[in-house]
């Protein structure tokens, strides 16, 4: 079996040249770059990924960090964060950890600062929590998608701003009775996205004079939270709003799947807004609005990607695009 021993000696380079020339990484000339693929297509050689990390210093591993795999969001953009890394030929680690779990904390404060790997994608863990702060300590490239500080490259969308679009568009359509289901009174108890579209909601409730109609019902982001919260909200015909916003499409989805078990017709009787267009929006018609988290997996790699190559390059704040998809759960106040 070649090695990259033998690739140098026969294009007559270094074996780090010759390694630069394989990985794409690092300058190396044209010319040298293609005598160096030739002797490798000759000799048939296969980089193994033990000599390509001592040749560049580099593991060619990505360690991921999600608090859980089994919401959609979360799953489309692991699905975008894999696709990218094996374009560029990276290995994936991956930590499904929730939120405040001992797991979450032995992976964090044990397991990583242990691992070799190259840079880290953090998904909707809070700028100035401890988790953060001992990633950080890691002294690798980050990327944080979701909540971000300024000292660290990210992409997110504007969690504020989407909401505040959902519950326009119902005040617009003459809705002032609205609800907003996934929130509470505790920040403390809420993710950091969770907490910016609860706020959202407040503002555009506040810029429209409703305040004192504003009504946060809690729920946790899942169907089955939406219609246990929405069953109960519904229940008494006289105080039931006429709209819902959904701190995400799955507890939309749960308010519509309430309202059809409780009688109430959507959205001649009631009008739902959701945030996310999850896979399942279009089946439940739900109007919602729209991020699309498999491109934003793919935005995290180019940034860290391009952390690894310029350590010392500004950090870069993306804000992916969303926007207001209308369908059949909204309508106008009858």
């Amino acid at each position: 079996m070649s090695t990259i021993a033998d690739v140098a000696a026969r294009a007559g380079v270094s074996k780090a040249t010759a390694s630069r020339a394989l990985s794409g990484r690092g300058y190396v000339s044209t010319q040298t770059r293609e005598r160096v693929e030739a002797a490798a297509r000759t000799l048939s050689y296969v980089a193994h990924s033990s000599a390509t990390s001592l040749a560049t210093g580099r593991t060619q591993t990505i360690a991921v960090i999600v608090p859980t795999v089994g919401r959609w969001f979360f799953s489309e953009l692991l699905a975008g964060i894999q696709e990218s890394l094996l374009e560029r030929d990276y290995d994936l680690t991956l930590f499904g950890v929730p939120e405040d779990s001992s797991a979450r904390a032995h992976v964090i404060d044990d397991l990583l600062p242990r691992r070799r790997f190259d840079g880290l994608v953090a998904v909707g863990i809070q700028p100035d929590s401890h988790d953060m702060r001992q990633l950080l300590r890691l002294d690798r490239p980050i990327v944080s998608v979701g909540p971000h500080s300024a000292d660290i490259s990210a992409v997110a969308i504007d969690d504020a701003a989407a909401a505040r679009i959902a519950t326009e568009h119902l005040i617009d359509l003459g809705h002032s009775e609205i609800a907003f289901l996934g929130g509470g009174d505790r920040t403390d108890a809420l993710t950091f996205g969770d907490a910016r579209r609860r706020d959202g909601y407040r503002s555009a409730m506040d810029a429209a004079g409703l305040t004192a109609r504003s009504l946060v019902i809690p729920a946790s982001g899942t169907m089955p939270s939406g219609y246990e919260a929405a069953v109960e909200l519904l229940g008494n015909r006289r105080t039931r709003p006429t709209a819902v916003v959904g701190v995400c499409d799955e507890v939309a989805i749960g308010a519509i799947i309430a309202a059809r078990r409780v009688g109430i017709a959507v959205p001649t009787e009631l009008s739902v807004v959701g945030i996310d267009d999850h896979q399942h929006a279009e089946m439940f018609a739900l109007t919602t609005i729209r991020q699309q988290p498999r491109e934003q997996g793919s935005t995290a790699v180019q940034l860290l990607l391009r952390r690894l190559d310029d350590p010392d390059a500004p950090h870069q704040h993306v804000i992916a695009a969303s926007a207001l998809v209308v369908r059949n759960s909204s309508a106008p106040l009858r």
